[in-house]
């Protein structure tokens, strides 16, 4: 019999019980080093309330900046968190793992598996410390819709958790772009704080940015050239009921995530084409 008509007769992987498979081990390695986990919550939990506490002391001394209100600024920190603590729990400790699966060859052993290669390059490792975290900045969401008084309709519920995913998503393309260059580099030790200094901006709402040359450079670059603005700005834009400006913006919103993931398939299979086995 070929190998191509074998190949063809493999029965196929079922992901949904490989993910909760990956989810199982995570919680069983979690739960094997219980003070390293309490610390991780404590430390999120801690860092989530400096924040909290900054900008209420910013919003404490001006009833708004650049037109979001306290109420309107913390529902957009708050999606903010959601966005980043999912790409944190889900995708980042195993793209930071990429380049050492390379250096010790343990690749090899991932590209022979009869599943998806970036399926599980990217899910095989949770961090459910990260995870928990989700729970204070919903809180945090549900308090300043709450605050603001405006009634959420399911409508915009579903829009926000459309947009919610769709900010996760290009985060993830963009993050699956960065770990694929481990295999021309070698070695991508520096993927944490390039992925912090792009990432820094979609910390504050993509108006905020205008005002001057600089700023305005800023915004029109991280919205329509590299979109990290738009993806975390226009859900939060969405769930407070501010007009997006211009309307068709939510549409660029899902096409840069399309794009991304498209995108970010071709980078990573172009560079597992340059992959040289370890046994090689």
């Amino acid at each position: 019999m070929s190998t191509a008509v074998a190949s063809s007769r493999a029965p196929q992987p079922h992901y949904g019980r490989v993910l909760w498979m990956f989810l199982r081990n995570s919680l069983i390695r979690e739960m094997a080093f219980r003070g390293n986990f309490l610390i991780e919550v404590i430390t999120n939990a801690f860092w989530f309330c400096a924040q909290l506490v900054f900008f209420s002391l910013i919003f404490g001394n001006v009833p708004s900046v650049n037109g979001w209100n306290r109420m309107e600024y913390f529902a957009f920190m708050a999606t903010g968190m959601i966005i980043n603590t999912l790409i944190e729990a889900f995708f980042m400790p195993n793209c930071a793992n990429f380049s050492e699966l390379i250096r010790t060859g343990n690749l090899d052993f991932a590209l022979l598996k009869p599943i998806d290669t970036q399926f599980l390059v990217s899910f095989e490792k949770l961090d459910l410390g990260a995870l928990c975290h989700l729970v204070l900045p919903v809180a945090l969401l549900g308090y300043a819709l709450g605050e603001i008084g405006r009634p959420v309709s399911a409508v915009d519920v579903v829009m926000y958790v459309g947009l919610i995913l769709t900010g996760v998503a290009f985060f993830y393309s963009l993050m699956v772009v960065l770990a694929s260059t481990s295999i021309w580099f070698g070695r991508n030790q520096g993927l944490y704080e390039f992925w912090f200094y792009i990432t820094i901006f979609a910390r504050y709402p993509r108006n905020i940015y205008g005002g001057s040359p600089a700023g305005e450079l800023l915004r029109m670059t991280f919205s329509y050239v590299l979109p990290i603005l738009l993806v975390v700005t226009v859900p939060a834009e969405v769930v407070v009921g501010k007009t997006l400006d211009p309307s068709w913006i939510t549409a660029i919103s899902a096409i840069a995530a399309i794009v991304g993931l498209y995108g970010s398939r071709l980078v990573f299979h172009r560079a597992l084409r340059s992959y040289r086995s370890a046994s090689s």
